[in-house]
């Protein structure tokens, strides 16, 4: 039995996870943001952790210009230009793959156009914060999936271990 059908059997859930948060150069500026915790730590080695970038699922290459949210929603990068389509497929992604797998829980990037949750730069590449969730955690959201941004990850270990307890 693979690891993803005993964690199931077990009462133990997958969960999506952006891919810069593993290490892997899907970033804007090609890198990751590998983010050393024990929660991830144990997710991956109990094989529960299904790894997606929505802006490279979405169809953007690495590296890419940086893109924030406007006050209208649509994600402009440093250039102008308007990809708020390709954040869009990403986002609808995400939420096909998440339900295909039972995730009912998504460890994002915090402060990310598509990822952020709760606090998000507001479009002016300032690097002001203003309250508001990316178009992937959004749409996570909207879909029934409890998001965490990577700045919350003890309170995200506590809430897995509540929907761990009750699937099982």
């Amino acid at each position: 039995m693979s690891a993803q059908n005993e964690n199931r059997a077990a009462g133990r859930r997958p969960v999506l996870i952006s891919a810069c948060l593993l290490g892997r150069p899907v970033r804007f500026d090609g890198r990751g943001a590998a983010r050393p915790h024990p929660l991830i730590d144990d997710l991956d080695a109990e094989g529960r952790l299904i790894p997606l970038c929505p802006e490279m699922a979405g169809g953007l290459p690495t590296p890419r210009p940086p893109a924030e949210l406007d006050s209208r929603r649509r994600v402009i990068d440093t250039t102008g230009a308007d990809v708020t389509a390709a954040f869009s497929a990403g986002a609808r992604i995400a939420v096909e793959t998440a339900l295909a797998h039972g995730v009912r829980l998504a460890l994002l990037k915090a402060r990310s156009p598509s990822c952020g949750v709760g606090r998000i730069h507001d479009g002016s590449f300032s690097g002001r914060l203003i309250p508001g969730d990316g178009l992937t955690a959004e749409a996570l959201a909207a879909a029934g999936i409890e998001v965490f941004a990577d700045d919350d990850l003890d309170n995200a270990a506590r809430r897995l271990a509540e929907i761990d307890r009750l699937s099982g």
